[in-house]
């Protein structure tokens, strides 16, 4: 995911409880991965924690690593990589309270 190139854009993307496995720095550089991958207008849609931070968590046994950039970030780094905020909803209840994001690319290529 951190080094990805299909060389194809596509009209979607979706990182759903994969992207905040994620640590802060990868988190970062992704929106330039999402950028190269989505097409105008292609929808990219994700979810994070609510709150800037990270901790681990256990998960049928396993140890799970969780990060989170806070708002703040996220919108600035969309913003960055042309993406409006469709949609966000934090600890969305019907996804088992991630904070979700559905966002559009607004660049024209």
């Amino acid at each position: 995911m951190r080094e990805i190139n299909l060389q194809q854009q596509f009209n979607a993307i979706i990182a759903w409880h994969s992207f905040f496995h994620l640590d802060h720095d990868s988190q970062r550089n992704m929106f330039k991965i999402f950028e190269l991958h989505i097409k105008p207008n292609g929808i990219l849609a994700f979810t994070s924690g609510d709150e800037e931070g990270e901790v681990w968590s256990e998960n049928g046994g396993q140890q799970l690593y969780h990060a989170s950039l806070s708002t703040e970030e996220y919108t600035s780094l969309l913003a960055e990589a042309s993406f409006k905020v469709l949609v966000h909803k934090v600890r969305d209840p019907d996804c088992g309270d991630a904070t979700v994001w559905v966002v559009q690319q607004k660049k024209s290529f």
